[in-house]
Parts: C-alpha cells; structure tokens; sequence
C-alpha cells in the first residue's frame, strides 16, 4: 500500500503541484510519513531535494532520534546518579536540536533518507556507554560486537564511518537489545555525528561539540580536525566524520575549541571582541564590566578590573587602619565633656552649702551673743538638721522602692552625673567633718555609715584548718584557727612559703588539688562559701584586667554584670564614680590599661584597677592577695584607704601583704601571722602584736619596722633573740597561749613544728626514693596527675545553692554587656582586622593568579589550595578570641558571670568575619580564576568553611598554648586537606576522608562548578566525579556537614572552657 502511495505520488507530481492541489499533496505526505513511522525505515528515494517534504521528513527523524536518545537518558540516569542532578534538564542541554536541524537535513539527503536505517539503536549506545562506566583504558576503541570482531571488519567498523541495515530488516530503534547487523552501504559519517572505532552507526554529537567531515592531512596522514588515520590496505577508504565522545582527559576532539562558540554541531564561530567563549560553549558570553575581551578569547581579562579591586578595598583598609578609634574617642570626649560640666556644678554646689552653713554659724553666734537664748547644743542640733543626708540627692538611692514609684522618672545622662557627683562631694563633707571630730561630724558620720551599711554581714570562722597536697601529703596549712570578721581589715603575713595564699584560697574555695580538714563557718553555719560567690570579691596576685579597654571600661562592666539587676542606672553610676574616685583614677579614667604591645597606664593604676574591678561589685567579703606588691608607698596608703571606705560599709577585707611599711601597717585592723609550714604564730587585733610578742621577749629594736622584723625572725634570718622561746617553737606557744589543742607530733619541745614538717618531708622523700623504682614513681605521678585534674573539674562543675539573696542580670543581658564590650574591642583592633583581611585578599589574588580554573578537573586545584589558604589564615586569626583571653575568662566565671553569655558573645562577633573574609578573598580569587560556577556558590561554600575552621580554632585556643594552637592551626589544614584528596582504594581510607573537613568543603566546591559543565561536557563531568568519588547530588549535604562540624567543635571547646576554668 505504501509503495503504492509513493509510485502514485512519484508519477502524479507535476499534475498535483500543476493545479495547486497543495492540499492533497499534503495529505500524501502525511500518509507517506505514517507508512515510515509504521515500517521505522525508508526506502531510497530521491524526494528529499523537495522543499515541502524535507521538513517534515525531518522533523519525522527528530521524532525517532528523540526517542530513541530517551532510552539512553533513562539508562544514562540510572547509572550515573551521582553526576546527573536533573536527567531531563540535562538531557536537554545535550541533545535538544528543536531549534536547527540542518544536521539532519544535511544527513538525509547525503544518506538519501536512509539515516533511519544508520542511527544507533539503544543497544547500541548502552554498549558505548558501558565502554564509559567500565573505565575503558582507551575509550575510542569498543570491545568486540556481532559487526565488529575479529571474523567480520567492514569499513563502518573504522572510526568515523556507519554502515546502513538490510532493507528488509525491521528495527526499533527506541526498544531494541540487540545489535541490528549493519554491514550493508558503508560510507563517511554525517556531520553532527560521531561513529566510534567499532561500531557501525551513528550517535548524535552533543551540545557544545563541533563535528564537522574530516580532510586527510597529507604530511600527517591524520583526519583533522580528529587524531585517526585512513586504515592501510584500503585504498578506497577516506576520512569520515567525528570518531568519539568521551572524557576532555582522553580525547577532546569533538569538543568546541576555546575562544569560539558553536551554536550547531556542524557550525563553529569565532568569538566577537567584547565576548568570551570557553570551551565547549554553544554561545558567546558577554565581558563582565570594566574588564577587556579580545576576539577569539576564551577568559575574560581581569587584570584591570583586579587592579582596582585592590585598590578599592586597600584603601578601605587604611582608612580602618588609621580610622578605627576615632569613633570611640569622639564618644568618650563627649562624654569626658559631659562628666566634667557634672563635677563643676556639684562642686560649685557644695561650696555653695559651706558657705550657707557658715553665714547660718555665723548668723547663729551673732544671735546667741546678743540674746543668749540659744545654747550651743541648739545650734549643733540645728547644724545637724542643715547638714544631714536629707537632700533628695543624697537620699535617693536608699529610698525604698514603695516611695520611688510614685515619681518614678527617666533622667538624663547629664543628670544623673550630676546627682552622682553631688553625692560624692557630700560624702567628702561628711569626711572633713568626721576629720575635726566635732559633735555633727560624728551624728553625720554615723548617719551615713548607718545608711551605706546596706550589705549582708559576713563574719568567716575557722577552726583547726588544714590544708594538704594531694600528690605528696605535703601540708600546705595546719591547725590554722581563727575568724575574720566584718567592717575589719585583716592582713595575712609571713615569709615565704608559709602558706599565705593557701588560707586565702581556702577561705575563698579555690583551694584545687588538695585535702581541706577542720571547719569553716560562715555567720556560725557550716555552708559551703561557693553560695555567696556573688557578692564574694577576689582579687588574684596578676593584674589580670583587659589591655584594650578603659579604665571606667573595665570597672563599667563588671558593675553591670555583678551588681543586682534591679539597681538603677543612677545607682550603677553612683557605685563607679565612687570607686574611681576613692582609687584616685579620675586623671586615666579614660585611658586604655594598655598591654605587652602598647604602652598604657602606669603599673600602679593597673593594681588599683585590678582591684576595683571587685569594689565595684560592692561585696560583702573581699578577698586580696597581694594588692600592694609593686607599689609605692603613697599607691598603697591610696589603696588602703579605699579599702578601710569598703570596710565602713561592712565589708570584711582580707589581704595577703609582703613586708608593708609601718604606716600601711597601722592601717590594718587584725593581724594573722604564719610560720613556714603554715602554723600560726599570731592571730589578733594589730595594735596588740607588739605587746604579745614582747611577752615572749621578742622586742622589736628601734628604727626597725615591726612587720619586717617579725619576718625575720619567723625566716630565722634574726638569730641574737633575747628571749628563752626560739622562732621554731612560736607556733606552739601561740597554741598554749589561745589554749588551741596542740598536736601530739608538737607536743614534744625538743622538736618545733616547722623541723617536723621538714623532717616528715625528708623522711618522706628519702623512704620513697630508696624504695620505688622508675616505673612505680613515673606511675604514682601520672596517677598524681589524673587525680589533679580529676579534681579541678569537680571542682569547676561543683553545684551549691545560691544564698547570697542577690539577683544578677540574666545570661542574656550579660550577654548583650559581653556583646557590647567584644565589639569595642575588636574596634579597638581594627588594624589587626585590617591587616588580616589584607593578607585574604593578597591570598586570593595570588592564588587567583597563579592557579587557573581547570576545566578537566572542575577548578579542583585551585579550590584546594584555597581550602588551605582560607583555613590557615581564619584559624589562626580565630585562635585571638580564645586564646589571649583565658585568664580574664576565669576570673570572670569564678566571679559568677555566665560562661555561655562570655562564649555566644564572642561568637557572634566572630559571625562578622565569618561573612566578610570570604568575600574579601573571593573579591579576588573568583574574578582572576573566571570559575564557571557562580560567585554565590562559592560564596556559601567559603562561609560554611570559615565556620566551621573557626570552631575548631575555638577548640584548639582552649584545649592547647598559644604557642601549640598555632602549631596545629598551621598543620591541620594542610594535613587533612592531604588526606582528603587522596585516592578512595579502601573502605578505611574512605572513612578517614569523611572525617576530614577539606573533603567536604572540596565537593562542594567542585559540585557547585560542575553543575555548571552541560552538553558536552557531560561525560567529563561525570569521569571527573567518578574519579574523585563526588556525588553532585550532595551539595546539601557538603555544607550540613561543614556546619555541623563548626556547632560541633563549638560545643567541644565550650565544654573545654567548663572544665579547664581555674575558679
């Protein structure tokens, strides 16, 4: 019936198209074309020159090569999961020719409609793609077939030419497993084909490639533009078409050459000036602003545009790095300004009220003179009356709360200096007046101690308390008794090694690593002094205050953290001006403490800074351990004389002195005197010391300051005593003298308690040196060791109910004081900040340079690198956070601050140069490499990595020294980045990679650049993952992995901050 349909269409042409009977034509057509879809083949025939019936003859053939090409997608998807994300999309970008067909067109009339009959069937592209997954050494050879074998080699079997099927042969090229036989009609291949070395048809080339009929290179005897040669013996043979699609590793000879574009499979054209083309590129690209394209290029040159980058972001750095205070100095002299008109108005005010006072006296003797009515009583009365804390000022703070909510207003920071400075000077009324000991200073003096005395009381009782090392048995303290109590100032004395600091830490809790016995009472109750840590003030021996903030910086903020949460803002600042004012800091108030690297206050200021960083907090004990060492004498009777203000309130002081002089010594209230060994030689009111000792016979000569001479005398360096009681025997005398228990191992007098805790030390060591070995000894001091640390981390997680009865600011308002003073900090850094973002974009310019963006890897080199560069650079500048702040972290969590206020504090500042240094390096390295994955991409992937290597930079400062975090921050990356790219060849070193966070960050790197390699590059892309064991799939999952590895290491160096704080 069909060959009927086209003898009749054949003879009857010309009458048809002679009476413009276009519809019949038509309609022959169609039936024409229903008979070959029916049969899935043509038979020869020279129709294909008409213009009507071409087009959709090859529109027909599309329909079939679509389908047919579909099988594959399919099989294609199943099989290469793992570099196909879209089948479909991809398919399409590969193999749509929807929108010129003259390929086609060209093939028909070259093969005279039999093309039907050349194109590969899905069988046999599945045998080609086989050839692929197998990992073939040499993928333009194919394994033997039922065409091709050792018996039967026609010339279709030669690269570049196809063979057409027997006529009477019917094939379904979309459902057909096996191979067709194909030997019949063997010619050239059509251009937009490519015919592999062992297969006799055609499989379209995809997008991107040119694949034009080959000419024989006579000198080369090579088909160009192929790498194949004309088969010897075969005279007849000539250059066919394209020979294979496969990896651009292994053969990229069908792949559109750099700096041209090929719209078609069969058409290349150069690329225009002002574009770019890559390779494989089926259009031109346009050149990114303020940079240059040449014709016929395939990068864009950046050279320019990097240029000013550089330029650009260079200079914004200066301008940070000379610029960077100015915004908190302008601040602070503003406020400086604002302090100052304060203290003029209070002091104008308070002379005002002297002079009033004295008119009023003056007023007053006039009138008694004249009428003698009055008595002098009646006048102090009435003096008493006008000077008193009655102002509103003066009384304001120690309102009740019930009387303040009727008038409750906002004021303003002027006003509230003023208020505060007002109250100051009153104060220092009440102090001259306290000075002339008149009737009204006294009545004032009291009054106002009755008033300030608002803290809860806290007297500290010991009894029989001894302190001993856990590792050797050493006794730290012994059979210490005694109590501390409050509005006094105790100072602890004695020669070195006595055990000064030791009761301190005893006292305070601190004591890690040793046995506590005997008792500590507190009011009378044995409570544990860890639930009064908050209003518990401990000065360390180290001026460990913040190098980079001010002086009212400093003390500000832990007014803010450790006062009570309701007190008010006028309160608060009452509280500050009061402590700078009473340590004499008002000249430096605004000055930086200053560190190693730049020079700040005096060494003095920083001690009274040191400790009115615990004043402020207004505690009811204050713990100092050697406040005065370093000092000048005019420094230490300043200090003191804070401290005995402190003591007015109710304080109970305790401090640790080294050999104060006699005026500093006179300051002191009590007295607690140690031996060597840490025995008590003297426990009691100072003015009575030199009266016991002298009991004893022990007189200190003149001209000789007492507290020296009793150190002396304790240290043995004072030999010519004119007293029957030797320095060793004074611990005991002291024992019978309180009437104290005195041990058995002291009650012999031949023996002093200082030679038996020597003797027991040598007895100790010798017995133990004589009788352990090496390993018995090594293990008794790693076991020592264990218990040591051990113990700190109980001692940190130690829990006991809070009964201080003060309610400090919540962890989320200290965490926005801790916010507020990282930020200023890290302003204060700015250079350093500068100096690090300038070092990142040097990085990536220089990588950027060096290193271009691989299209047969997928830019992995230079992604690599950049995962070292980016880590080494964000590790060690993260390493800062952590690192140089350990100390003040632990006194701030031994003070009560939140741990994890201080820590989320810091890493939300952090999240700052988590989002910027990535961009900073990409401004660079993405522009120079011309990555085909987009700038977005990279950009994610960079700031997942710089999280993630910030949290293992937290957790290396906390677990490690300085000096070793940066050893490993510098090792890390670039082993783990080794390990990472290292051949998969077993499961172990598989897992070892997973673990390994370069790995991650280098897939998602190449993943987001190889989703961008289409057409094609479709089968490189796919050797490329395979090779490297990626999954384009796992995009998601590479920064879920980064960013779980940064909460994670984040948690792990927050628990490390936990257990290594030293309270």
């Amino acid at each position: 019936m069909c060959l009927l349909l086209r003898l009749k269409m054949s003879v009857n042409r010309p009458h048809w198209l002679k009476n413009g009977s276009n519809l019949r034509l038509v309609l022959l057509v169609l039936m024409w074309l229903v008979c070959y879809v029916g049969y899935g083949q043509l038979e020869d025939t020279h129709d294909f020159n008409n213009p009507a019936v071409l087009p959709l003859f090859t529109q027909m053939v599309y329909r079939k090569l679509s389908n047919s090409t579909a099988s594959l997608n399919h099989e294609f998807a199943t099989r290469a999961k793992f570099c196909v994300k879209d089948p479909d999309a991809d398919w399409n970008r590969a193999f749509n020719f929807s929108t010129n067909l003259d390929f086609l067109s060209s093939c028909i009339k070259k093969t005279e409609g039999d093309i039907g009959r050349r194109i590969c069937t899905a069988a046999e592209m599945k045998f080609y793609l086989n050839a692929f997954f197998f990992k073939s050494s040499n993928p333009g050879y194919l394994q033997q077939n039922g065409n091709c074998n050792l018996t039967s080699w026609v010339s279709g079997c030669e690269p570049g030419w196809a063979c057409s099927i027997d006529p009477t042969e019917q094939v379904d090229l979309q459902n057909s497993k096996d191979f067709p036989e194909r030997t019949r009609n063997c010619m050239s291949c059509c251009e937009g084909f490519f015919c592999p070395r062992g297969l006799t048809c055609m499989i379209p080339c995809p997008l991107g490639a040119h694949c034009p009929l080959a000419t024989l290179n006579n000198r080369t005897s090579l088909c160009e533009p192929y790498t194949y040669q004309i088969p010897p013996g075969r005279p007849n043979h000539t250059c066919g078409g394209a020979n294979v699609w496969a990896d651009i590793r292994s053969s990229g000879e069908v792949f559109c050459s750099a700096g041209s574009y090929c719209p078609t499979t069969t058409r290349k054209v150069a690329c225009d000036s002002g574009n770019y083309c890559r390779m494989g590129s089926t259009s031109q690209k346009p050149c990114f602003k303020l940079t240059s394209c040449n014709p016929n290029t395939a990068n864009q040159n950046m050279h320019a545009f990097g240029v000013m980058v550089i330029f650009g972001v260079i200079t914004i750095l200066l301008i940070i790095y000379n610029c960077s205070d100015q915004i908190l100095t302008t601040r602070e002299r503003r406020q400086a300004k604002s302090r100052e008109a304060a203290v003029k108005k209070a002091k104008a005010h308070q002379r005002w009220k002297v002079a009033k006072k004295h008119v009023t006296e003056i007023r007053a003797q006039i009138t008694r003179t004249f009428s003698g009515r009055k008595h002098n009583h009646d006048v102090e009365a009435h003096n008493i009356s006008d000077r008193g804390y009655s102002s509103d000022v003066g009384m304001s703070k120690y309102s009740s709360p019930e009387s303040s909510k009727g008038h409750k207003s906002k004021k303003s920071s002027s006003q509230i200096l003023k208020d505060a400075y007002s109250q100051i000077e009153e104060e220092k009324a009440m102090e001259l007046e306290c000075n002339d000991l008149t009737f009204s200073g006294l009545v004032n003096m009291a009054t106002y101690s009755e008033v300030r005395k608002r803290r809860t009381l806290m007297e500290i009782s010991f009894k029989d308390l001894t302190l001993t090392l856990k590792s050797n048995g050493k006794p730290l303290l012994r059979c210490v008794t005694g109590s501390m109590k409050p509005s006094r100032i105790t100072a602890v004395m004695g020669p070195s090694g006595a055990g000064k600091t030791s009761l301190l830490s005893a006292l305070a809790g601190k004591a890690v690593g040793c046995s506590l016995s005997g008792l500590i009472l507190i009011n009378g109750k044995q409570e544990s002094i860890h639930s009064y840590k908050k209003i518990i003030g401990f000065v360390p021996q180290d001026d460990i205050v913040h190098g980079n903030l001010t002086v009212e910086e400093n003390i500000w903020f832990h007014a803010k953290c450790r006062l009570p949460a309701g007190q008010s803002k006028g309160d608060k600042v009452l509280v500050v001006e009061r402590v700078i004012d009473s340590l004499g800091l008002q000249a430096v108030r605004s000055c930086l403490v200053g560190t190693v690297e730049k020079r700040g206050i005096s060494g003095g200021q920083r001690k009274r800074v040191n400790v009115g960083l615990e004043m402020v907090m207004e505690p009811s004990i204050l713990f100092l351990d050697e406040p005065t060492s370093g000092l000048d004498s005019a420094s230490s009777q300043l200090l003191l004389k804070a401290l005995r203000h402190e003591a007015l309130e109710g304080v109970n002081v305790c401090m640790v002195v080294h050999q104060p002089s006699y005026t500093l010594f006179r300051m002191f209230q009590d007295l607690v005197l140690l031996a060597k060994g840490g025995l008590t030689v003297y426990h009691g009111p100072v003015k009575e010391v030199e009266e016991y000792f002298s009991g004893l016979g022990i007189i200190v000569p003149e001209r000789i300051n007492p507290p020296d001479y009793y150190i002396d005398v304790l240290e043995g360096v004072v030999t010519d005593l004119n007293s029957d009681v030797g320095y060793k025997e004074l611990p005991q005398r002291w024992m019978i003298h309180k009437g104290y228990s005195v041990p058995l191992d002291m009650q012999n007098n031949n023996n002093s308690a200082t030679d038996l805790v020597m003797n027991s030390d040598v007895v100790d060591s010798t017995n133990s040196n004589a009788e352990q070995t090496f390993v018995r000894e090594l293990w008794g001091d790693v076991n020592s060791n264990l218990r040591l640390h051990s113990d700190k981390i109980r001692h940190n997680f130690l829990q006991s109910r809070d009964l201080s009865c003060r309610r400090t600011p919540s962890m989320w308002l200290q965490y926005k004081y801790f916010l507020g003073r990282i930020a200023k900090q890290r302003m204060r850094e700015a250079k350093l900040q500068a100096t690090d973002y300038l070092i990142l974009l040097l990085a990536g310019a220089c990588l950027g340079s060096l290193i271009k963006a691989s299209d047969e890897s997928f830019g992995a080199p230079g992604y690599t690198y950049t995962i070292i560069a980016v880590s080494l650079l964000c590790k060690i500048a993260a390493l800062r956070s952590f690192s140089l702040d350990k100390l003040h972290y632990w006194r701030e969590s031994a003070s009560g601050m939140s741990s994890l206020a201080c820590f989320l504090a810091k890493d939300t500042i952090d999240c700052f140069n988590i989002f910027v240094k990535p961009l900073v390096y990409l401004s660079m390295f993405y522009f120079f490499t011309n990555s085909r994955s987009t700038f977005f991409d990279n950009y994610i992937v960079l700031v997942c990595l710089v999280y993630c290597v910030t949290g293992i930079a937290y957790a290396l400062a906390i677990f490690l020294q300085p000096g070793s975090a940066q050893l490993f921050s510098v090792l890390l990356p670039v082993v783990l980045t080794l390990v990472a790219t290292q051949p998969k060849n077993s499961e172990a070193m598989k897992i070892i990679a997973d673990l390994c966070y370069p790995k991650w960050a280098l897939e998602a790197f190449v993943i987001g650049n190889a989703e961008k390699y289409y057409g094609v590059w479709m089968i490189t892309r796919c050797g490329s993952l395979m090779k490297s064991g990626y999954d384009i799939n796992n995009w998601n999952l590479c920064i879920m992995i980064l960013l779980l590895i940064g909460v994670v290491t984040r948690k792990i160096a927050f628990v490390g901050m936990l257990i290594l704080q030293k309270r």
